[in-house]
């Protein structure tokens, strides 16, 4: 699942459970559902990845796509006490966005035994959270 800042849905690619999820990086970048604004040098992309995506692949693969990278190291531990962090770690969006999906009953558990028939839940379950955002923005 790739969200953004704010941890709306904006791509979605259901696979097998024992795939890794540096295989579908690529999968995943294509899948957007909305048009990305224009690549700038002055004003990159950024996309923040976990430490399962530290690879050689996975950063050409993001690199190829226009976004600039932030994915931790393996092995890399966090900041010490000496130096302060700048900007907070934007990791744990897309659990959060799964945690909001786990309120729809459907998706909970995955009873469909088609990927495309689970996909489209996923999908609906995405625009009724978009379709709820937009609405809270409102009022």
């Amino acid at each position: 699942m790739l969200t953004e800042a704010g941890g709306g849905p904006l791509a979605i690619v259901v696979a097998p459970a024992n795939t890794h999820d540096a295989k579908l990086l690529q999968a995943t970048l294509s899948a957007l559902v909305v048009r990305r604004p224009r690549v700038r040098r002055y004003r990159p992309q950024h996309l923040c990845l976990d430490k399962a995506y530290d690879s050689r692949n996975a950063r050409a693969v993001v690199r190829a796509s226009g976004y600039r990278d932030h994915i931790r190291r393996i092995g890399e531990e966090k900041l010490d006490r000496r130096r302060s962090k700048r900007h907070p770690a934007r990791r744990w969006v897309v659990e959060r966005t799964l945690g909001w999906f786990s309120k729809c009953r459907g998706l909970l558990v995955r009873y469909e035994k088609k990927a495309g028939n689970y996909l489209g839940l996923m999908e609906l379950a995405s625009a009724l959270l978009w379709y709820r955002r937009a609405s809270a923005a409102t009022f």
